[in-house]
């Protein structure tokens, strides 16, 4: 098989300590979903199912049902949500896949419930209430007529009812996300009213989770959180200004690549594309085999940092579609084939998602999701890291 031109090692011990850490902030009752959805934030979906299940996650979260098939053929028995919608014709695939679906449309429920009537299985549902995010979910004013349907079919079982909340991280005032989380509890009640106990609410995703225990209900959803990071910065300080010991998260995700190859060129010349770049000095350059192609963002050219024996070496040039240029005029050592670090540390020096999201004028949250998706993913064991959970 061909040697891999870009890699990603996941840190199996941090993920797994990352999890306990959220776990040891609920209530022994409270199921932990984790949420391997976006090929598990880039991890890689399969690999990020098994260590969680391993480290206690109840339930795992996907977007599609794609995602989900690939865990049941994987091997993998634990209770699936689809997060996200599922076309009215691959309804009875979700069924006999033994898979729960989030439903948040008169018509997607009416759908399940023919689904189910064709396969004889049951279609166990969670309801996604809209609140205020307006993106997927079930407007308050079609929840009687979704309720009348799954009274009037056994073979529709409402298993939980969730939704997402808008504006927890990106600001330290919770205003807007206390008044989401009024809207769902009230609409629990109507639920209520009705004659259903909904087995397992659940709206708190990993800001939620730090910050307010009052999201919680019967289940929390763990994304970002898992692998590593802080959901923003804003979360970090509301952590603070509310007097938490703030939780030691521990990234997952190195993303390497090695040196195609190592040349000098004189001072006064241009680099790369469109010439965006000049010399002004006799360099030495490094080229890299990744590029946007790659998930390597374009607006990280003439900005972004990679780190090869273990100092910064900078983009020097635009960012290609599967190459990028860096300036080791400083780091005479470097040679063909000398193993890079895009993201991650090496040594002492480190470069963070946030810090690559800043350059990329982005946020974390896309740059470990992009991170090329064709790369293999290398997990690593505690003996591999030296860490310990």
């Amino acid at each position: 098989m061909p040697s891999s031109l870009s890699w990603i090692e996941v840190d199996a011990a941090a993920i797994s300590c990352n999890l306990r850490k959220f776990r040891q902030l609920l209530p022994d009752e409270c199921k932990l979903m984790a949420v391997v959805k976006g090929e598990g934030y880039g991890h890689g979906r399969q690999e990020v199912a098994q260590i969680a299940l391993g480290a206690g996650a109840d339930w795992l979260g996907v977007f599609n049902l794609g995602e989900a098939a690939a865990l049941r053929q994987a091997g993998i028995e634990a209770p699936i949500l689809t997060l996200g919608y599922v076309p009215q014709a691959d309804l009875a695939e979700a069924l006999q896949l033994n898979v729960q679906l989030t439903v948040s449309s008169l018509e997607t429920v009416e759908a399940a419930a023919r689904a189910a009537a064709q396969t004889g299985q049951k279609a166990y549902l969670h309801l996604k209430l809209e609140t205020g995010t307006y993106r997927l979910g079930l407007p308050e004013t079609d929840l009687p007529a979704v309720a009348d349907l799954l009274a009037d079919d056994d073979n529709l079982v409402l298993q939980g009812a969730h939704t997402h909340y808008a504006n927890i991280e990106d600001t330290t005032e919770h205003d807007y996300a206390r008044d989401q989380l009024d809207r769902f509890r009230k609409l629990l009640a109507q639920l209520r009213a009705r004659g259903f106990a909904v087995a397992l609410p659940h709206t708190a995703c990993s800001a939620a989770a730090i910050l307010f225990p009052e999201t919680y209900f019967a289940m929390v959803r763990v994304g970002i959180g898992m692998y590593g990071l802080w959901p923003s910065k804003e979360t970090y300080l509301s952590a603070q200004q509310k007097g938490q010991d703030p939780l030691h998260l521990q990234p997952a995700m190195t993303w390497k690549t090695r040196v195609a190859q190592v040349k000098q060129v004189a001072a006064g010349v241009y680099i790369g594309y469109g010439c965006s770049y000049r010399t002004t000095r006799v360099t030495r350059l490094a080229i890299l085999p990744v590029g946007y192609a790659n998930g390597y963002d374009r607006l990280l050219s003439n900005r972004g940092h990679v780190l090869i024996h273990g100092a910064r070496a900078q983009i020097r040039g635009r960012v290609c579609m599967n190459l990028c240029m860096v300036d080791v005029t400083d780091i005479p050592e470097v040679q063909l084939e000398d193993e890079v670090v895009l993201l991650g540390r090496q040594q002492e020096e480190q470069i963070t998602a946030e810090q690559m999201a800043s350059w990329a004028q982005t946020i974390h949250y896309e740059i470990i999701t992009r991170a090329d998706p064709q790369a293999p993913r290398v997990v690593l064991s505690s003996a591999d890291t030296g860490a310990s959970a």
